[in-house]
């Protein structure tokens, strides 16, 4: 079955489906464009692999173990010892974060990558090492001769795809982006901007000129998703979303579950 919302679901962006749901964008995205491009293009799944600080500490049990403190040579007599308040001990381990993408191989060059697709997660969208490695990988696409594609679902966190954060605010509002940027015109982006009331996209993916674009039906992707990810099994839509909405958009969603039967 279909999300209950016309585009972007935002009980998609909780901590614990995030994963799953990029997982899952990429892949149905591979598999929606492989058709359109074979035999002489091919859609193949790459991975970005960087650690990061962890998000929670771990507590481990902690042992408290006394020993008596050696007597100095010569001395006999009982001296006062100060001894330290037990301490809690936190044990911090860093967090390994395995990000997927989509490379898509000229097969007829060598198999050398046009274009790449992006879909951000969290990671990319917070301050710390995450959002610097993907800006790295950013960087070093926008000065190739590869196409980048960034497709962005997320409403929290630092502006983050290709174009300057600037040049939206006269589309304002919205909530979710697509950015293009083609190689050999950086100077130029194609944007597609959406409210969370509005269906997502149709995008187009540049190939190598002159082949035609590709194209990505972004709302019949996430669809999939949430079809085959059976999401409505793990959300409880009573509840409002964990991504901060402004007071107009809680009233809508509220209006908008209830008119959908999810919510008394």
């Amino acid at each position: 079955m279909p999300g209950p919302f016309p585009g972007m679901d935002p009980y998609l962006e909780r901590r614990d489906l995030w994963p799953d749901v990029h997982q899952s964008l990429i892949t149905y995205s591979r598999d929606a464009l492989q058709p359109q491009i074979r035999p002489r293009y091919h859609a193949r799944i790459g991975e970005r692999l960087y650690v990061i600080p962890p998000h929670r500490s771990i507590y481990p049990d902690v042992t408290v173990t006394q020993r008596p403190l050696a007597e100095a040579p010569g001395e006999g007599r009982d001296v006062a010892v100060l001894t330290a308040d037990a301490p809690v001990v936190i044990a911090v381990a860093p967090e390994e974060v395995r990000e997927p993408f989509i490379e898509i191989l000229d097969l007829t060059r060598g198999g050398r990558v046009v274009t790449v697709i992006e879909v951000l997660s969290p990671a990319n969208k917070t301050p710390g090492e995450g959002h610097e490695a993907y800006r790295r990988k950013q960087e070093e696409t926008l000065a190739s001769d590869t196409h980048l594609v960034e497709i962005d679902l997320l409403r929290q966190g630092l502006p983050t795809v290709a174009i300057p954060p600037h040049y939206l605010i006269p589309y304002q509002p919205w909530h979710y982006v697509i950015c293009i940027s083609r190689a050999g015109r950086r100077e130029r982006f194609e944007v597609y901007v959406r409210t969370i009331r509005q269906r997502l996209p149709r995008i187009a993916i540049p190939l190598h000129p002159p082949d035609p674009d590709a194209v990505l039906d972004v709302q019949a992707v996430l669809e999939r998703c949430y079809e085959h990810g059976a999401y409505s099994d793990l959300i409880d839509y009573r509840l409002d979303p964990d991504v901060a909405l402004p007071a107009e958009e809680v009233a809508w969603v509220d209006a908008h579950l209830r008119q959908q039967g999810l919510r008394p």
